[in-house]
């Protein structure tokens, strides 16, 4: 059984309709017309590239003069920074100058204080050394090396370190002497020097004391008898001696041997304030002997006076005292260093 589609016919092929014909007229004005279209569009054209171009030149000429006022505002400020690079320079150079300069007073300064320093020490090392040779005043001499030590301290510099150390050598050697009291020991030798005019000489014996309740004066007659019963009695004198050793002195010496006791403490004194202690020693021995031998050994101001001498007496090394020669040598090798700088 066929279906429908099988009986039914093909389509027709599609014709198109025919053009009318047209006139030679006609297509005259159309290709004018397209002419004159074409014409505008190139003219349009034209004029596009035109204003293109001129809005170009205009952004480019106005670039170019931004450029220009942008490149003179650089040139302005590169102008400005060198101006400013000169004076901070200039200002540079005046503040290296301005620093060497404090430098070197500085260092002007501290030469200054150091040779101050220097000079302070020295002289307390002076002092100490006049004052242990010449006075034997060790506490004094003490407290100028302390001095000398406090200012090597406070300068805290290396050279100064062989000073030091010289300096603290000497301070110890003075702390570990012995102790002299001489003021004391002068005192004492001061006092048996004015006793010396009333000590009793063992020659004359002990002086006759006067009674406390005299006779009343006698007037007259009484009188110038009296005067010449005194003047007989110093013709003759009876003395009794109980000791051998007594020495005979004439009226005249007995001047003499007081003044040479005297003479001999106080050379005793002046051996005593320079440390010189085997004269010290020697000139007490002798006062002793004097007072031994010429004065009454049983009277007390002569005993007293025998024991003072006795106990006056140093012993061995005790008025030797050491000497600053560590630090007068440090601070002599510290002149000569400086010297050959």
């Amino acid at each position: 059984m066929m279906s429908d589609n099988e009986h039914t016919p093909p389509p027709a092929p599609f014709v198109p309709p025919a053009r009318p014909a047209v006139s030679g007229a006609l297509r005259v004005n159309l290709a004018l017309i397209l002419a004159a279209g074409a014409l505008g569009l190139s003219a349009w054209q034209w004029q596009q590239q035109r204003v293109s171009q001129m809005e170009t030149g205009l952004k480019t000429a106005a670039a170019q003069e931004s450029s220009q006022q942008a490149l003179t505002q650089l040139r302005e400020q590169l102008d400005g920074l060198v101006e400013r690079q000169t004076d901070l320079e200039d200002r540079l150079d005046t503040v290296r100058g301005d620093t060497e300069a404090l430098q070197n007073l500085r260092q002007e300064l501290a030469r200054g204080r150091e040779e101050v320093t220097l000079i302070e020490v020295e002289q307390a090392i002076t002092l100490a050394s006049q004052q242990l040779q010449l006075a034997g005043n060790v506490q004094v001499a003490r407290l100028a090396l302390q001095a000398a030590d406090s200012r090597l301290a406070r300068l805290d510099r290396p050279q100064f370190l062989a000073l030091r150390k010289a300096v603290a050598h000497d301070l110890a050697k003075l702390n570990a002497a012995p102790l002299v009291d001489v003021a004391g020991i002068s005192l004492r030798l001061e006092e048996i020097v004015a006793q010396a005019e009333t000590l009793p000489l063992a020659a004359y014996g002990r002086p006759l004391n006067k009674a406390k309740n005299e006779a009343p004066a006698a007037t007259g007659w009484q009188a110038t008898a009296q005067a010449v019963w005194a003047e007989f009695k110093g013709l003759v004198r009876i003395q009794r001696f109980d000791s051998d050793d007594a020495a005979l002195l004439a009226p005249g010496q007995a001047y003499l041997l007081r003044e040479n006791l005297k003479l001999r403490l106080l050379n005793a004194r002046l051996a005593l304030f320079s440390r010189d202690a085997a004269t010290f020693l020697a000139e007490l021995k002798q006062a002793q002997a004097m007072l031994d031998k010429h004065f009454l050994s049983d009277d007390k101001a002569v005993q007293a006076a025998r024991e003072t001498l006795r106990k006056l007496q140093p012993a061995d090394g005790a008025m030797v005292l050491p000497t600053l020669a560590d630090s007068q040598t440090a601070l002599r090798q510290l002149h000569q260093a400086k010297e050959k700088r």
